[in-house]
């Protein structure tokens, strides 16, 4: 079996496939100062409590963009799973990347533009959304060709609350009304509204600038909040980041 491990800045998302088929996922916080033993005694726990042995796990991949957790995570697998991880990078991602500088593209950008690549077989905008929204294109020939990347809306509730003295912390979510009667109303509204016109402004650029009609392919943990109102994420792959991760996987063991 493959565990694929996807490190984000704010979660880590892991999968456990037996060939083709995902037989457990997790997410967990991503937590710097945590040492290799502390994820190791925890992937143990999670295995377990999903009823599979660390016996049962023969390879590992790991996509990351938290440096600081790089090396900590291979001696977690190697030291509790017995396995030597594979770290994806734009060398051994098995798709071209025509960037000016391909290594400082992030991992996860590349799995997942190989994973909606492999599903769809033609020209893509892949949006991931996570701590950063990020919208990637895949040229009709599978060359991951470059992309955009802006704060989360997260990232901009936090900052509206951190930069200001009297605006309250809130949670990201839909509003149920355009025009607020309240300060959380109105909070909520706007970081929202304004969200969403950067989701779909941003999209109907791309389009434009690229004129193949790339079809439009989400996924990250805050992909719902958009489905409904935006003119273009009608769905999300909750799971398109760890399927590259496979896919990736799978290509480099034949």
């Amino acid at each position: 079996m493959l565990l694929a491990v996807d490190i984000g800045n704010t979660n880590i998302v892991l999968g456990v496939f037996r060939q083709q088929a995902l037989k457990g996922h997790w997410r967990i916080s991503t937590v710097t100062r945590k040492t290799a033993d502390e994820y190791g005694a925890g992937l143990i726990a999670l295995l377990s409590a999903a009823d599979l042995s660390k016996n049962d796990i023969k390879r590992a991949i790991i996509s990351s963009v938290v440096p600081a957790l790089d090396q900590v995570f291979k001696e977690a697998l190697s030291r509790y799973l017995g396995v030597d991880p594979r770290v994806v990078t734009h060398e051994n991602c098995g798709m071209p990347v025509l960037t000016d500088n391909p290594e400082e593209v992030g991992a996860d950008r590349l799995v997942n533009a190989v994973a909606a690549y492999s599903a769809h077989k033609g020209a893509l905008i892949v949006v991931d959304f996570g701590t950063a929204v990020t919208f990637d294109y895949v040229t009709e020939n599978g060359e991951y060709a470059g992309g955009i990347i802006a704060p989360g809306i997260g990232i901009s509730t936090e900052a509206l609350f951190a930069r200001t003295a009297k605006l309250p912390r809130i949670e990201p979510g839909r509003p149920s009304k355009l025009i607020g009667t309240s300060t959380v109303e109105s909070m909520r509204s706007g970081v929202f509204y304004g969200f969403l016109g950067l989701v779909d402004g941003i999209i109907e650029r791309m389009m434009k600038e690229v004129a193949t009609g790339p079809r439009v392919v989400a996924t990250g943990g805050l992909a719902t909040i958009v489905i409904g109102e935006s003119r273009y994420i009608t769905g999300a792959d909750e799971f398109l980041t760890l399927e590259g991760l496979r896919i990736i996987d799978e290509g480099a063991e034949q």
